[in-house]
């Protein structure tokens, strides 16, 4: 299996004219089997927001999905913290 390459990250969306303050968390982890994830967290800044976690067969499958979805929120607005 390959190493998990990527760090966890962390972005911000804030928009005071929207009354918008969100987060999105994103990160590649093992999983107790040994398999990789996708975990991702979001929702407003000072709550606990949403949770999910998508399972994959191959780190490299892990991988391409969390850069995918980091380009999409970066097109979206949303920055590195």
């Amino acid at each position: 299996m390959a190493e998990i390459s990527t760090a966890p990250r962390l972005l911000r969306r804030i928009d005071p004219a929207r009354n918008m303050a969100r987060f999105y968390a994103i990160a590649v982890l093992p999983t107790l089997f040994g398999t990789p994830s996708v975990v991702r967290r979001w929702g407003r800044i000072g709550s606990r927001g949403r949770e999910r976690i998508d399972l994959f067969e191959r780190t490299e499958d892990a991988n391409r999905a969390f850069d995918r979805l980091l380009q999409a929120k970066r097109r979206r607005g949303y920055v590195d913290r």
